[in-house]
């Protein structure tokens, strides 16, 4: 499917994302990242640990979520925007995601959002709770969206909602 699609199978997606017990312990990266290229920016950026060495540098990263403290500096360093961090402890039914964006104008805090899967299917909203700017030429912003717990799995992308009532799209 990702090769005709773009979209990762569910198996695919097991396979990168932390175990349970982890995800109860705080924030933590979830990397989807298929492909195998030359790249290992996630890997430079990593000051825990969290991300093993390359062995070839064409390999998919490999990650102890146990490492992991979620500060999200690989989300911010990885060219293919395939690193996001999930925190399923914010606050009680509600996750924090940490997602790379590359869009112009960047989310303000406080703005509501409409998100949205890996499919570019509408499955909820969230709003902003901080935006992290990269460096120029050197990092992609990171946006912080507070979500409903149960999306934020699925929520890959997001964007404003025009007049911060929703754009009609059930969720």
């Amino acid at each position: 499917m990702l090769e005709r699609t773009g979209v990762p199978t569910p198996e695919q997606l097991a396979l990168c994302l932390p175990g349970p017990e982890r995800a109860r312990r705080g924030a933590v990266a979830v990397f989807e990242c298929f492909e195998k290229i030359p790249c290992d920016p996630c890997y430079e950026a990593c000051s825990q640990g969290a991300v093993l060495p390359f062995t070839d540098i064409n390999d998919l990263p490999q990650v102890d979520h146990d490492r992991c403290n979620g500060c999200g500096n690989c989300v911010q360093h990885c060219p293919g925007l395939a690193i996001f961090v999930v925190d399923c402890t914010w606050a009680p039914g509600k996750a924090l995601l940490k997602l790379p964006y590359e869009l112009l104008p960047l989310p303000e805090a406080g703005e509501a959002l409409s998100c949205y899967d890996r499919e570019g299917k509408r499955v909820g909203e969230g709003t902003t709770v901080r935006v992290v700017r990269g460096r120029p030429f050197l990092g992609t912003p990171v946006v912080w969206v507070e979500l409903e717990l149960d999306r934020c799995g699925q929520v890959r992308h997001v964007r404003p909602r025009e007049g911060g009532a929703g754009d009609g799209a059930a969720g």
